[in-house]
């Protein structure tokens, strides 16, 4: 028997927390030890004899001054011995990570977080692109790989030394993150857009008959950003829902029909469009017809990324917050009042097929 528990592979544990505000963004700590000014997650070192999960909350208590439940755990991560951001004076029989879901924070509870000074200097959130460039490159990985588990609905993350070993999720594959957009914060206004307001932007909720929409997802060198159909209103349009049948044409191959109009946000600088000046981007339902095969987008010269979510998956990859989460369950209203279609089930976020979808 000694010879046997000899035998046995040893490794050191540990336990975080994907923990995010409202908005998406992710909750970093900055360690006053730290010898490379990166950055961690909320958690710490499994104590002997001490269940991850026990560790996870203590930490978090410890650190943050928070008592969080823990919802489920979103990744494993092994580690192996010999990877490369090791220091040679801490030699490491290999290590396995639990990172669970310690949820979305309140206001009030962010004003409620304390740091032990000698642990932490500071905290902050952050945009899933910003957080990696203050981890570690593992612990970007870890993180990334948890949180997508998250939005993505999908099975616990299992991975080994940063790569998945059972398949590839769709928001991995296409390296989607969440941004964070303050403007967007602003409520939906209801009523026609007015006289003096030009409309810069028209976007939709585009619904399949099951009662997912599409959601498109840009390429760029640090990663995809996520969008619902429909862009910039061009001189070629007539209206605004001319532009967004040729922008979802264009990036998604949609065809789209009935469009209707759910609202419009208040764009007080026009700052992304040359400085216009005080501007509507509107919002609209419409239903999808057909999807198309795969094609290159003629405003990027790349194919943009087509995923399958719910609204209130989609409202959480766009980083809207509360705001964005009522636009969602607006838009799914019209959806079922209007068209007739179910409310989408939590389902995972899956990728169009390359050749399109027949849609009945």
């Amino acid at each position: 028997m000694a010879q046997f528990a000899a035998s046995r592979h040893a490794a050191w544990l540990g336990a975080a927390a994907i923990i995010t505000d409202a908005v998406g963004r992710v909750l970093l700590g900055h360690p006053t030890y730290s010898r490379d000014d990166s950055w961690l997650l909320p958690g710490g070192v499994v104590e002997y004899g001490e269940p991850p999960h026990v560790t996870c909350q203590r930490e978090i208590t410890e650190d943050l001054g928070l008592d969080l439940p823990l919802s489920t755990v979103l990744g494993v991560h092994s580690l192996s011995p010999h990877r490369p951001d090791l220091r040679p004076d801490a030699p490491c029989p290999g290590e396995v990570r639990f990172v669970f879901d310690g949820g979305i924070l309140t206001p009030d509870q962010v004003e409620a977080i304390r740091l032990p000074r000698e642990e932490l200097s500071e905290f902050a959130f952050l945009e899933t692109r910003e957080a990696v460039q203050r981890l570690r490159p593992v612990d970007g990985q870890i993180m990334l790989a948890a949180y997508r588990a998250r939005l993505g609905n999908t099975a616990t993350a299992h991975l080994a030394d940063g790569r998945h070993i059972i398949g590839t999720p769709a928001l991995d594959r296409h390296d989607v993150h969440v941004r964070y957009r303050p403007m967007w914060d602003s409520p939906l206004n209801r009523g026609p857009v007015p006289r003096h307001l030009p409309v810069q932007q028209a976007w939709a909720w585009c619904f399949i008959p099951d009662g997912r929409v599409v959601v498109v997802a840009a390429p760029g060198p640090r990663g995809a950003l996520p969008m619902l159909p429909g862009g910039t209103v061009e001189s070629i349009d007539t209206t605004p829902e001319d532009t967004l049948h040729r922008e979802a044409a264009e990036e998604g191959q949609l065809i789209l029909a009935d469009p209707v109009r759910l609202g419009w946000v208040l764009d007080e600088t026009g700052e992304v469009y040359g400085g216009v000046g005080p501007n509507a981007r509107l919002r609209l339902a419409a239903r999808v017809t057909a999807i198309g095969p795969t094609a290159v987008d003629p405003a990027t010269g790349r194919p943009f990324a087509r995923l399958l979510a719910t609204p209130a998956q989609a409202a959480a990859l766009l980083g809207w917050g509360l705001p964005g989460a009522r636009q969602a369950q607006l838009a799914a209203d019209t959806a079922r009042d209007r068209w007739g279609l179910p409310t989408a089930r939590a389902a995972v976020i899956e990728e169009i097929p390359a050749e399109g979808m027949r849609l009945s």
